[in-house]
């Protein structure tokens, strides 16, 4: 047996209002792992579940709106959080409800916002008419808004071909409210994959080494519920945006070759249990 008489404390409350991942590498799922790995404790509102593995969404079933909002209010009434990340928001009716019972929870919780689009299989995850109320109703009210480039482009309407168009897409997503833009430049061609991070204060870049792998499903679900965590953990945002991107890094290098498809991330690689 381990020896498991000096655990590490656990610290920080995250409530992820997500879709479900059955193969277990994006979604919810990914987003428990993260959060857990890194040391906090997640708790979930599931708003729809998917049929889905390393090749792609099978298949879709969602969540009832009184249930969506059942499982936030109780989730928030009794254990609490101190930072709500948000997922798969699917339809107009399911970003109304999740809007609604966080505005009933009281003191403002920071919200990390994943605007989740289209899947790594290319299914798309988002209702075409929903695209307004996410941008007009979730965005402002974001800690930080973690877009990938096409996201990006959709809901700043800039077509991004370099990083200065990064930088005009991501002040344009600034300018609806929320408090910071981190633009994810992975869908851009280069060895280097440079993300960007701004705020009211200004730009920062983070750069690294683009690895060459199909294990990079979920890549997007865990780098927001990372920030997630340390946000919940108090850490500013470019402490927590600089722990998220190691942790991701690290997880796709370590990354368990599983599925014919885009597979997942090692998520569980800060983990360390004597067998």
């Amino acid at each position: 047996m381990g020896d498991f008489s000096n655990p590490a404390p656990m610290r920080g409350r995250v409530l992820i209002c997500a879709g479900s991942d059955s193969g277990g590498g994006a979604g919810i799922q990914a987003d428990i792992k993260a959060v857990t790995a890194l040391g906090g404790f997640a708790s979930t509102a599931l708003t729809a579940l998917t049929a889905q593995n390393t090749e792609g969404v099978h298949g879709i079933h969602e969540v009832p709106l009184d249930f969506v909002d059942q499982q936030i209010r109780v989730v928030l009434d009794d254990i609490g959080a101190d930072c709500i990340k948000t997922g798969m928001l699917h339809s107009e009716g399911v970003i109304r409800t999740v809007i609604k019972a966080l505005d009933a929870s009281g003191p403002e919780i920071p919200l990390v916002v994943d605007p989740v689009m289209v899947a790594k299989g290319g299914h798309k995850l988002l209702d075409p008419d929903a695209l307004g109320a996410l941008r007009d109703e979730v965005v402002p009210r974001a800690r930080v808004v973690t877009p990938n480039i096409p996201e990006a482009e959709l809901l700043s309407g800039v077509e991004i071909k370099g990083l200065d168009d990064m930088r005009r897409a991501a002040e344009k997503l600034l300018s609806l409210g929320p408090r910071a833009v981190l633009l994810k430049g992975g869908h851009m061609e280069g060895d280097v994959l440079t993300d960007l991070l701004v705020t009211a204060e200004g730009a920062e870049s983070f750069s690294g080494p683009r690895l060459d792998t199909p294990h990079t499903h979920g890549t997007g679900c865990t780098m927001a519920s990372a920030i997630a965590a340390g946000i919940a953990q108090g850490l500013d945002m470019s402490a927590a945006v600089k722990r998220a991107r190691d942790y991701v890094h690290a997880a796709i290098v370590t990354a368990p070759g599983l599925g014919r498809g885009h597979g997942p991330l090692n998520h569980a690689h800060t983990v360390r249990a004597d067998a």
